[in-house]
């Protein structure tokens, strides 16, 4: 039996009279079929709203893919320039005369002019391009041919002339050889020799020269041991390789105690950054490594460490800071709920949110609502123009404070009333990119407006970007730690050479000083061998290594 819908019963509107002299079995199949028609109706119209966003979602990841493999990596804005753009005279309207296509010209007398030539050689006789301090340098002295055959008196060397040429060995090593005199007295008829001078590990060939360049070539110019190995067979050099790796393992346990130190140092620290960053380390079953993370923390003093933690639970970030804080503390990280966690159980800490990260979220959404994601971009840049006229001016303390006061606050409210107007709109749909990136930044309001009120509180965490990059960029070269515990000796090591770096340390120099020192320095006075205060105490003066001693 075929069903009765109401455009069947009815195929015309019906009067009054029409429908009440119809049956009543009539008028019920009438309304259910109705209700049906409304229900499936609505059914429709969920599914299409849920393809709708479906469809909206995966557009939006294909055009994110699209511009990771063709689209620039930098989140930098460079506004395109109008494509028939006039100029200052056209737009007011004054007329400009006609500039010819070309100059005219008129004819001279020929005639020669002797040109100066320079020569090849003498192109390199400016200023040096190096450190003569640092870099041996091997002088060559020229004969002159037009004194060939010629007395000492029969000429006068005026002055000389200096080229310089970047020259290459094979291998860059030296082997220092000691030679220690076997004495006899004649008088008591006893030998003596006097012994050879004390190296940074114990009973090791290795100077400690050599200690500072295979650490510094492994972890900041990312140069794995085996490379290193290979480098020193081809120059002549028969060493086993597990050498090497012990030799790095005793040398972070040298520095193992400066970096505690350190981290020491970060942690009494009122202003605070903090972020993660992944590495495998460890094996997880064939062919498998365990996702471990490392966890940079940065000082307000410009001091850093990597610590190593097995995983990404908000747990270690109680471990790592402790629950008890410095008074007015400030930790400024991204949006991670586990920082947020930790800031409302430790009392006295005021968390704050990073400008970077939140811009970050309406730089990916351009594609989605091109004209108002670019107006949230043009907001938060001109917030940050006024971070950099503070810098550029050299500003600090409350001459900083009151320029963020009375000329970024107007802009971060005008941002804020912005982006709740928009999220007011109801045609956004709850999966569009722009509506989740102003969930963000609503949500987050009271951390991003920390810095308003705190000069020492920066707007975002790029500085501990940047000093974090170390990580991925080593990550790219030797791709894993072996071991967990290799992972925590990595980051002891980069702790100290990225914290030499923004010291402006020379981290060879550093290394050499430090490993020969560490030995007989005061363990309650550790402190001092970290770069910060190293470079207060000891960098005037530092220790060398026989190789750098004058010869006889």
């Amino acid at each position: 039996m075929e069903s009765v819908t109401a455009a069947t019963l009815f195929p015309t509107p019906l009067n009054l009279d029409e429908a009440a002299a119809l049956s009543p079995q009539i008028v019920l199949q009438a309304v259910q079929g109705w209700s049906a028609a409304e229900a499936q109706n609505t059914r429709l119209q969920q599914q299409l709203q849920t393809l709708k966003e479906q469809v909206d979602a995966l557009k939006h990841q294909l055009d994110w893919f699209k511009r990771q493999i063709f689209g620039q990596k930098s989140e930098k804005r460079l506004p395109e320039a109008p494509y028939q753009q006039m100029t200052l005279a056209e737009a007011l309207g004054i007329e400009t005369g006609t500039v010819p296509a070309e100059a005219p010209t008129h004819q001279i007398s020929a005639h020669s002019r002797k040109s100066t030539r320079t020569k090849p050689e003498d192109a390199a006789e400016s200023v040096p391009f190096f450190d003569a301090n640092q870099v041996p340098v091997t002088t060559i002295e020229v004969p002159n041919l037009e004194i060939a055959g010629l007395s000492p008196d029969q000429y006068r060397i005026i002055s000389h002339k200096e080229t310089y040429r970047l020259a290459q060995q094979p291998g860059s090593y030296v082997v220092i050889k000691y030679r220690r005199p076997v004495i006899k007295r004649l008088d008591t008829q006893t030998l003596s020799c006097p012994s050879a001078p004390m190296s940074v590990m114990e009973g090791s060939r290795a100077d400690v020269s050599f200690v500072a360049g295979m650490t510094v070539d492994k972890f900041l110019y990312h140069l794995p041991l085996y490379r290193i190995h290979q480098r020193l067979q081809d120059s002549g050099f028969t060493l086993s390789r597990p050498w090497l790796t012990q030799l790095m393992q005793q040398t972070v346990g040298l520095l193992e105690p400066i970096y505690e130190a350190q981290f020491a140092s970060i942690r009494s620290a009122r202003v605070k950054a903090m972020d993660e960053t992944p590495i495998k380390a460890g094996l997880k079953g064939p062919g498998k490594m365990k996702q471990g993370y490392f966890w940079p923390i940065y000082g307000e003093q410009d001091e850093i460490c990597f610590p190593y933690c097995e995983s990404r639970r908000a747990e270690h970030v109680d471990q790592l800071l402790g629950l008890t804080a410095p008074p007015g503390s400030v930790l400024i990280t991204d949006g991670y709920a586990a920082y947020h966690r930790y800031a409302q159980k430790t009392e006295g800490l005021t968390h704050a949110q990073c400008w970077a990260h939140t811009r970050r979220e309406f730089f990916e959404s351009q594609d989605a609502d091109p004209q108002r994601a670019t107006m949230a971009l043009e907001m938060i840049g001109r917030i940050y123009a006024v971070e950099a006229e503070i810098r550029e001016r050299g500003l600090q303390g409350t001459e900083k404070q009151t320029v963020r006061l009375t000329q970024t606050r107007p802009l971060v409210e005008a941002f804020f009333t912005w982006v709740a107007d928009t999220a007011a709109d109801t045609g956004l749909l709850p999966s569009n990119p722009l509506s989740k990136a102003l969930a963000y930044a609503h949500k987050r309001r009271a951390g991003l407006e920390v810095f308003l009120s705190d000069a020492d509180v920066p707007m975002d965490t790029n500085h501990l970007e940047r000093g974090l990059r170390v990580i991925p960029m080593g990550r790219k070269t030797w791709l894993f730690c072996w071991t967990e515990l290799g992972a925590k000796q990595v980051g002891i090591v980069q702790s100290l050479l990225t914290t030499c770096r923004l010291h402006d340390i020379h981290p060879y120099d550093y290394l050499v000083d430090v490993l020969q020192r560490v030995s007989q320095h005061p363990s309650a006075r550790i402190a001092e061998l970290t770069p910060r205060l190293w470079k207060q105490h000891f960098a005037a003066n530092p220790l060398r290594s026989d190789i750098y001693r004058p010869k006889p």
